[in-house]
């Protein structure tokens, strides 16, 4: 909380249609800029995607999405992270360099796909707590409880079924970013107190295979 007398400005309503978002994009820098939080896109469900793009269209955007991730870096990227209300995301990991993190967090690579209108629901009742950032939220990571395994269904970019079972981190960036499309960040289910900025103490806490020393001094609990 600050002092300082709030400057007025215009803040631009959700542009018209989604693919007037898009476009407008598209005639943009890249990699694109990433919407920050309390923007209102990043809290408005997003539309379904239904045809509204050309395939020309939704390659460009695609594309777009994919260099504004990498660019970043991230390991996932939402519509909405960029000014568009579309139920469309990206993911793609490489995974840690670390093995006793990849081992603890069960992290690995995901190749670079497309999620179409993506859902998920829980397989079983395990969850995981880990330190977990957002391009969206920059400078800050806290603990966030997560289901450990998650069915997804979506389409590809051409269209295709998805239906899979994920685990691990995987599981994680799906969550993450299937969040994002209903107007979710992980601030709304993170533990607060872990709140670290990234620039600082989080790099520490981070460093663990589980942030229990971070639990203990920070005083919150790992579900």
């Amino acid at each position: 909380m600050t002092g300082a007398r709030p400057v007025p400005s215009a803040i631009d309503p959700l542009p018209r249609d989604v693919r007037d978002q898009v476009l407008q994009v598209l005639d943009g820098p890249v990699p694109a800029p990433i919407v920050q939080a309390g923007h209102p896109v990043l809290r408005t469900v997003a539309q379904p995607y239904d045809g509204q793009l050309s395939t020309a269209e939704l390659m460009a955007l695609v594309e777009v999405m994919r260099t504004t991730m990498r660019e970043a870096p991230g390991v996932g990227l939402a519509a909405p992270q960029i000014g568009i209300s579309l139920a469309l995301a990206v993911v793609e990991d490489p995974g840690p360099l670390d093995p006793e993190i990849a081992a603890a967090r069960e992290r690995r690579p995901l190749a670079f796909r497309v999620l179409v209108n993506p859902r998920y629901e829980a397989v079983g009742v395990e969850r995981a707590a880990f330190y977990e950032g957002c391009l969206s939220v920059h400078g800050w990571s806290a603990v966030t409880s997560r289901h450990l395994r998650v069915r997804l269904t979506a389409a590809d970019e051409t269209g295709s079924p998805v239906d899979e079972e994920l685990t691990g981190w995987q599981a994680r960036i799906v969550q993450h970013e299937t969040d994002h499309l209903h107007g979710r960040l992980y601030v709304d289910v993170a533990e607060l107190r872990s709140l670290a900025a990234t620039d600082g103490m989080a790099a520490v806490w981070a460093s663990e295979p589980h942030p229990r020393t971070a639990a203990r001094i920070l005083g919150f609990p790992l579900v």
